[in-house]
């Protein structure tokens, strides 16, 4: 008999830095500081906040964009790719958005397991 248990996908933390995230982070904090809450249900919310946001952007989003500026900084380490873009222009179908400088961090969504939990 086989052993068909999937494996283990963990997901990375990026959201957590958005704006929804730190949003939920300090809420979580001070839900624990009060004691309304453990660190074992704090974990497990924010690890269902990562799987969720990632699953949602990776199937709910259908509008390609385009990214023009000037590259002021790339690189890659442990499967993330990190570039930093001056005078960013950004545009899709509907409208054109311009910034000063983006940083752009784009990981593989294929990775079963994040680069530090070896």
């Amino acid at each position: 008999m086989s052993n068909t248990t999937p494996a283990k996908q963990n997901f990375y933390e990026l959201y957590r830095r958005s704006t929804v995230g730190e949003a939920l982070t300090d809420s979580l904090d001070e839900l624990l500081q009060n004691q309304y809450i453990d660190q074992n249900v704090y974990s497990k919310i924010l690890t269902q906040f990562d799987k969720s946001l990632s699953e949602a952007l990776s199937t709910g989003i259908k509008t390609k964009s385009v990214i023009k500026g000037k590259l002021h900084t790339f690189r890659f380490c442990d499967s993330v790719w990190t570039f930093i873009v001056d005078n960013a222009e950004f545009k899709s179908d509907s409208e054109t958005t311009r910034v000063d400088r983006v940083k752009i961090v784009a990981c593989d969504g294929n990775v079963t397991e994040t680069p530090n939990s070896k």
